[in-house]
């Protein structure tokens, strides 16, 4: 990633007339949130909500910022949660099940993106309701080592275990000017947070750059930002295609587990409010990529098993560099 790539995306934007129906006006008032299908409603109503991205046209859009793509990607676990797998998936059996705490590191030839920025053990203890969960102190040490080194930070949306890093840090003045978030996120996080420890005041939200866009957001060279309101109104997803013609798809908190995409299943968890609509659509158009697209991953953050067979199989790197 060249030096002058990373931002083009951020400021140059309006230059880029040519495509502008399948990308962001950073410009572009906020839409109204997301709205669940209220007990009365048809069923149908979810099966009529549509979750319209293309891969074509995303990978059209990871063509628009020039320069070298990535060469890799990392992973790191800091924290857990040990939940049983029906929470995660709807109807799976009441077995144990690890939910994995995860960043991901996107490795540029001249330096990184990350995305998603960890949490402290303060945070951490949010997850636990109550109960002690493993927090490894020294890889969330590794996490806000990388965090401080990285050219950029994006998140997949706003809760605690995904941006807390870049809000209850030390080196906030440093790390704010590099980090991107969306006025959904930042809405959110300045009106109904999920937690009083990662508030956002106006004046601390200046801090940070703030987008708006409608459908796609071109990131970096190959690194492209898909709007998917549903778990969070601020929810998105992030599209990495490497040099090596490998592709990603970091879906965030669409799914928590792997096999609710595989069957296109939601969550089952009481303590968490969701566009149950939104969220079906995009485990449709989720699975419909599972079935189809063999050359590409979809990365699910909390998944410990695939975070470890993807590990395994050399498709993520198992450290920060």
């Amino acid at each position: 990633m060249q030096a002058t790539t990373l931002w083009i995306c951020l400021w140059m934007l309006a230059s880029l007339a040519p495509v502008a129906p399948l990308i962001a006006r950073q410009t572009a008032p906020p839409g109204p949130p997301a709205r669940a299908t209220p007990a009365n409603e048809p069923a149908a109503a979810a099966q009529d909500f549509k979750f319209s991205p293309t891969l074509a046209e995303i990978r059209q859009v990871a063509t628009m910022i020039p320069g070298d793509r990535a060469l890799r990607i990392n992973v790191l676990k800091f924290a857990e949660s040990r939940r049983s797998k029906k929470f995660s998936v709807k109807g799976a059996p009441d077995e144990p099940s690890v939910q994995a705490r995860t960043v991901f590191q996107v490795v540029y030839r001249d330096g990184t993106v990350m995305i998603d920025s960890g949490m402290d053990e303060q945070v951490h203890k949010f997850f636990g309701r109550g109960v002690a969960e493993p927090y490894d102190q020294a890889a969330a040490t590794e996490v806000a080592r990388a965090i401080r080194a990285a050219k950029s930070i994006v998140v997949t949306h706003e809760h605690g275990d995904h941006v807390a890093g870049v809000i209850r840090t030390p080196f906030v003045d440093e790390i704010a000017s590099k980090t991107v978030l969306t006025r959904s996120q930042v809405r959110t996080l300045e009106t109904d947070p999920q937690m009083p420890e990662i508030k956002l005041t106006e004046e601390m939200a200046r801090h940070y750059l703030v987008i708006d866009y409608e459908k796609y957001y071109p990131f970096a060279p190959g690194f492209v930002l898909i709007k998917a309101p549903g778990h969070t109104p601020g929810s998105q997803m992030i599209y990495v295609a490497l040099q090596s013609g490998w592709e990603y798809l970091f879906i965030g908190d669409a799914a928590w587990h792997m096999d609710g995409v595989r069957t296109v299943t939601g969550k089952a968890a009481p303590w968490i409010t969701e566009d149950e609509p939104a969220l079906a659509a995009q485990l449709r158009w989720l699975n419909g990529l599972f079935t189809t697209e063999k050359n590409l991953s979809i990365v699910v953050s909390h998944d410990d098993e695939q975070r470890q067979e993807y590990v395994a199989k050399g498709q993520l790197g198992g450290r920060l560099e």
